[in-house]
């Protein structure tokens, strides 16, 4: 698998997810399986196959969870004083006249544009990656290519 990217915080909201669904919502699904099992009526043979259903979504989770953050890079923007953007920092652009934009790089696991996270993986994140402030950057996104500029990196 390959190397994931996550701020510190991020990795310790993940961890607290793992943490639930090992604890608590394990339990709860098997408490719910285990009700379903004493059934044995039609209707309860649908909550028995929503209750397995559950229980496999869970530990799918639960193993894609401990995979992430087995295969986790935590990065610490504070680290780093370079003016190159990296995964980590926050970056200001520009397209044309538009408001300029801050986001802030992170792997695709913590991405929320709508937060003002991108990913590295993204088209502008890809593009972004090894540039410093003042430089025009072309961006090829599905939608077509654009031109940022970049105004600050942070």
């Amino acid at each position: 698998m390959p190397i994931t990217y996550l701020t510190r915080e991020g990795f310790e909201k993940l961890q607290q997810e793992l943490e639930y669904l090992r604890t608590v919502k394990r339990k709860e699904v098997a408490e719910r399986l285990h009700e379903a099992m004493e059934g044995g009526e039609l209707i309860e043979d649908a909550e028995y196959e929503a209750a397995k259903n559950e229980q496999a979504f869970v530990e799918g989770k639960i193993h894609d969870l401990e995979m992430l953050l087995a295969n986790a890079r935590v990065i610490d923007p504070s680290l780093s004083k370079s003016e190159i953007i990296q995964v980590g920092v926050k970056v200001t652009i520009q397209e044309g006249s538009n408001e300029p934009e801050t986001y802030t790089i992170v792997g695709p696991a913590e991405a929320n544009p709508r937060l003002g996270r991108i990913s590295n993986e993204s088209p502008l994140g890809r593009s972004l990656l090894g540039r410093r402030a003042g430089d025009e950057v072309k961006v090829e996104a599905p939608g077509g290519a654009f031109t940022v500029k970049v105004l600050k990196v942070e």
